[in-house]
């Protein structure tokens, strides 16, 4: 019989806990929360497994895939995310190798010189891991543990140890939840500060910070910005403090009506002011995105 339950009754560092020492084979799935107007035992209310939000397959008490509910999952969509493929590789890879399997695609990028086996390992592992980190902070939410259902033969699967991850996790949420407290309210703005050319020599950014650098605007709220680079809340909270903190970003009060985010390499509409300095900084922060 599955193991079924609530993460309001039984968190996931609990369950990973669980799984750990008995050592178990199969899959956790975690599902939106529909409420059916009932009460529980203990006052709560009672909910029905709705969408798939996640699941988590585990083989012999260690983690070995992970993925969320509607996102894809495949080969070439890690590699994108990770940053090992392109855009334009991706849509390439995908158009050549349709009804490929993971495994003989990783074999045929590996052959062309593409990547290699180890970025490879290294990306898939990074996927399942950022899965369960996120995972780890959800508080509510009706689970099932499947014994023994793991994913197709064809997934190319990295046995992690448990230990490591809920560790790892616990330090995580501290930091989730001093970075909520910094930054509690994503409606917030940023823009550049005084003689911000001097602030950004020698600096090294990743991808995703230079992508949002890019969407600096006093119109553009973080949240805004974060839905334009399709970013979780922690990950933009952890980009924006760690800009703050280098001085290369301000938080203020956004300008304007709301909207959608200004696209980098666009005009905002000319009822909206725009800083003239921030317009030689963004022209050549988005020069040097484009050489990435």
């Amino acid at each position: 019989m599955p193991l079924k339950g609530n993460l309001r009754d039984f968190s996931t560092t609990q369950l990973l806990n669980l799984i750990n020492l008995a050592g178990k084979t199969g899959t956790l799935f975690i599902f939106e929360g529909i409420r059916t107007g009932e009460k529980d035992a203990i006052g709560g209310d009672k909910m029905k497994p709705g969408a798939e939000r996640a699941r988590v397959a585990f083989k012999s008490g260690k983690l070995i895939a992970a993925q969320m509910g509607g996102e894809g999952n495949d080969l070439v969509s890690v590699l994108n995310k990770a940053g090992k493929l392109t855009d334009n590789q991706a849509k390439l890879i995908r158009d050549r190798a349709k009804n490929q399997g993971d495994k003989a695609l990783a074999m045929r990028l590996i052959s062309a010189n593409y990547i290699s086996q180890k970025e490879i390992v290294s990306s898939v592992q990074q996927h399942t891991l950022d899965v369960v980190y996120n995972l780890l902070s959800w508080h509510e939410g009706p689970f099932t543990f499947e014994d023994n259902i793991l994913p197709d033969g064809d997934r190319i699967l990295v046995p992690i140890d448990l230990e490591n991850v809920i560790i790892e996790g616990a330090r995580r949420i501290k930091e989730i939840e001093e970075l909520n407290e910094h930054l509690p309210d994503l409606d917030y703005a940023l823009k550049f500060p005084e003689n911000p050319r001097e602030k950004f020599k020698g600096i090294h950014l990743s991808v995703e910070e230079w992508r949002v650098v890019s969407f600096v605007n006093p119109k553009n709220t973080i949240r805004q910005i974060a839905k334009a680079n399709n970013m979780s809340e922690i990950e933009i909270r952890r980009i924006v403090y760690g800009l703050e903190q280098a001085g290369l970003v301000e938080l203020v009060r956004p300008g304007g009506k709301s909207g959608p985010p200004v696209p980098p390499g666009k005009t905002p509409p000319k009822s909206i002011p725009k800083p003239q300095v921030q317009k030689t900084v963004v022209n050549k922060l988005i020069d040097r995105i484009r050489q990435l």
